[in-house]
């Protein structure tokens, strides 16, 4: 009976508008017996300038079923994104009409930092990334990998102020002074403006180093890893409220004999998302090649889940030293398509003298790579401190992720 009402209603609200407005309806079902909150969908633009018969300069708003406005964004490439929730088994009706939006809270945003040896960070209001940059390759230091942020206490951005307060030049130059006549002042000011120091909204408390940190993937040349390096350039298309989207490309490499081989990551974040969308590409790349998904582990025995038929990897990193009094990370990838593999893989003796930051090594899903296609799949993480507060949960989490990859919502309009 519910159903019908709400059909009912959708019907009712296609043909009319207390203001007079033409107004477009969006419904929303749900095919998984789980219920989904805060799930970002997707309608092309045009579609709503079509329906409409608005002017390209025309605003928009989005409203639900008690007639509330909902936060949307028009993304780079032209779709109109809001979050939606809907019962198990259920569906939800949404309504776009003309009309001035309310301001919205930026949760989704990110900023490259050339000041910081060229890092690409961003945020939402559950964690934060980074990937590195040029200026960290061109110093020599060795960091591959997806760092991570972590995040708890505020659903504000953090990062920015971060990177203000490690970088702030005044007390750099205070901290270089004192190492001359009081070290301990000087560490102790250190630590006062670090982000590897919990200060009240979360910290860097990850390690990544010369592997694939919390969610990267490379291609492989039997069973070994072809680690990406820093990126070569960068393109920020959105930048919230709602969602932020990175462009990546990598600089030139050579795999099994094609030369000339250039990595392309397109990165997105969404509000209320722990886990980053990637869709990797590569050009020139001649024929069909192994790719692995990776999180390096910490510990040669860490607890670990590699479910590939249900298309998902997790780990939970001990984030350094225990007596830190950091917590634990919860790192995670869940992928939309199957997977051929997922272990975990240890680093052989060999690799474990290759300087690899302590790591033992990596739990991978492995899958194959078609030239000229695209891979698509989602990694992130979650912290202890926070919300999601044991392993059980964060798997409980990501198994219904990997779900939602594979049932997604059906918008009809």
């Amino acid at each position: 009976m519910k159903k019908i009402l709400i059909l009912i209603a959708a019907a009712f609200m296609s043909f009319s508008c207390a203001d007079g407005k033409r107004s477009m309806t969006v419904t929303v079902t749900n095919p998984l017996a789980l219920e989904r909150s805060g799930e970002m969908v997707e309608i092309p633009m045009s579609d709503v300038v079509d329906r409409l018969q608005l002017p390209d300069t025309a605003q928009i708003i989005v409203l639900n079923m008690d007639g509330l406005q909902v936060p949307y964004q028009v993304t780079y490439d032209g779709k109109v994104i809001f979050a939606v929730s809907t019962e198990a088994n259920g569906t939800a009706i949404y309504t776009i009409q003309a009309g001035t939006p309310d301001p919205f809270n930026v949760i989704a945003c990110g900023r490259y930092y050339p000041e910081r040896m060229d890092d690409v960070a961003w945020e939402n209001d559950l964690a934060g990334f980074r990937a590195y940059g040029p200026g960290m390759e061109a110093r020599g230091e060795r960091g591959f990998g997806y760092d991570v942020f972590t995040k708890y206490n505020t659903t504000e951005p953090v990062v920015e102020a971060r990177y203000a307060l490690e970088l702030d030049p005044e007390k750099r130059a205070k901290i270089a002074e004192l190492k001359k006549t009081d070290p301990q002042a000087a560490a102790e000011l250190g630590r006062a403006i670090s982000y590897h120091i919990d200060h009240g909204n979360g910290m860097d408390c990850y390690a990544v180093g010369p592997t694939l940190g919390g969610g990267t993937t490379a291609l492989m040349d039997g069973d070994a890893i072809i680690y990406p390096y820093a990126y070569r350039v960068q393109e920020i298309l959105d930048n919230g409220p709602l969602r932020f989207t990175v462009r990546l490309e990598y600089k030139p490499m050579v795999v099994r004999g094609d030369s000339n081989v250039v990595e392309s990551r397109l990165i997105s974040l969404d509000a209320g998302s722990y886990l980053n969308k990637t869709v990797v590409s590569y050009t020139n790349l001649k024929e069909v090649a192994t790719l692995a998904t990776g999180i390096v582990l910490h510990e040669p025995d860490g607890a670990v889940v590699a479910d590939a038929a249900n298309g998902y990897i997790t780990y939970v990193d001990p984030t350094g030293d225990p007596n830190a009094g950091n917590g634990k990370m919860f790192m995670g990838a869940a992928f939309p398509a199957q997977v051929k593999e997922a272990k975990a893989v240890l680093f052989s003796e060999k690799e474990k003298k290759e300087e690899r930051a302590g790591a033992d090594g990596h739990v991978l899903a492995i899958s194959e790579y078609e030239p000229g296609s695209e891979y698509t799949y989602y990694w992130g993480s979650a912290w202890d401190k926070a919300a999601i507060k044991s392993a059980d949960a964060w798997n409980k989490y990501m198994a219904e992720y990997a779900q939602k990859l594979r049932a997604p919502l059906t918008v009809t309009y």
